[in-house]
């Protein structure tokens, strides 16, 4: 039987980065879910369709094909038959993809095929409604935080290594807007699952998360057989 483990939070939580060091710890599989709402957004993009444009993107969706492979255990997103993964770590894409994820066509396309990958594999998923919408009986639950300034400072940090030219303030001014933005989505809005452990990483190093969650885990080993 497969075993999950769901990490939610908001964006710059770090989500992805602890996901990632722990699957690997583990040996299980990293599902990025953030990654998958990306590519659509950079579909969207493309064929420049607004991100409000709800006939038009619900229109669209099953012209999207999305495939996902592991090499050395990271995830790589295939968008109709082209590998993106390199080209949806930008601002632009992230603002589309706060859009575009809150449409149901987008969610449930995306959730049918998470839950898929979590019943053939031993996962660990990162996201935004993973225990609360995707994977409800996951064993474990993690509800990763930080606050705006902190996660600004870490986003700013990715932006400036790539050249993106924005300021300290206008990214914790795009965090709290996404914040607002998945916290009042008709459809599965960011929160936190009543089961879900909480996490405020806002004082603490990689290392220190990481053993926090580790501990989390280790104390639900009657779950999750461990």
């Amino acid at each position: 039987m497969s075993i999950s483990i769901a990490i939610d939070g908001p964006a710059g939580a770090g989500k992805s980065t602890i996901a990632k060091k722990l699957a690997e710890k583990m040996n299980y599989i990293y599902v990025d879910t953030g990654a998958m709402y990306r590519t659509i957004a950079l579909f969207f993009l493309q064929k420049g369709v607004p991100g409000d444009d709800a006939g038009t993107i619900a229109s669209m969706v099953d012209d999207i094909d999305i495939a996902i492979t592991y090499e050395d255990g990271v995830q790589q997103l295939f968008l109709n038959g082209v590998n993106v993964t390199g080209q949806i770590r930008t601002a632009e894409v992230s603002r589309m993809a706060s859009q575009t994820s809150a449409h149901g066509p987008v969610r449930r396309k995306l959730v049918e095929l998470q839950r898929k990958i979590a019943s053939e594999n031993n996962v660990i998923m990162d996201g935004r409604d993973i225990g609360t919408a995707v994977l409800p009986n996951a064993e474990v639950k993690i509800y990763l935080t930080a606050s705006s300034r902190v996660r600004a400072e870490r986003r700013y940090r990715e932006f400036l290594e790539k050249g993106t030219d924005m300021t300290l303030d206008e990214v914790e001014k795009e965090i709290i807007e996404r914040d607002h933005q998945d916290m009042t989505r008709a459809i599965s809005p960011l929160v936190q699952a009543e089961d879900a452990v909480l996490v405020d990483s806002s004082d603490m190093t990689l290392a220190e998360v990481i053993e926090a969650i580790e501990g989390i885990v280790a104390d639900r080993g009657d779950k999750i057989g461990r």
